[in-house]
């Protein structure tokens, strides 16, 4: 506490925050950094998915428009949905922004994750 210029009970509040949040661990002298803290620092977030339904005659036009997107992958479907986006939550507003407001996108559906169970 006295390194950061502050005093012990303002610390123990803060370490009692960021401890909640599950940003980091605590014990007897330790604070261990999480990964979740760590992928926070680093600017990354939960995976998304997002479903496009296409009108068929703007298929191409809208993969095209796909690629040019802040994404990590996108894949063409088979199916109900004709495209689906993998993107971070950090960029989500501006590629559903964008999807939803290209011609013959009929419709999205998102799905945000909560936890990686196989990498």
């Amino acid at each position: 506490a006295r390194e950061l210029g502050m005093t012990r009970q303002a610390l123990a509040i803060h370490l009692k925050r960021l401890k909640e949040l599950g940003l980091v661990r605590t014990g007897r002298e330790f604070v261990d950094v999480t990964e979740k803290a760590v992928k926070f620092l680093k600017g990354q977030s939960n995976d998304v998915i997002v479903l496009v339904k296409v009108e068929p005659r703007y298929r191409d036009k809208v993969y095209d428009f796909a690629k040019k997107l802040p994404i990590e992958k996108a894949l063409r479907l088979a199916g109900e949905y004709d495209l689906a986006v993998i993107t971070q939550e950090t960029v989500l507003d501006k590629v559903l922004d964008a999807l939803n407001n290209a011609e013959g996108v009929r419709e999205t559906k998102t799905f945000i994750s909560i936890g990686t169970i196989k990498e």
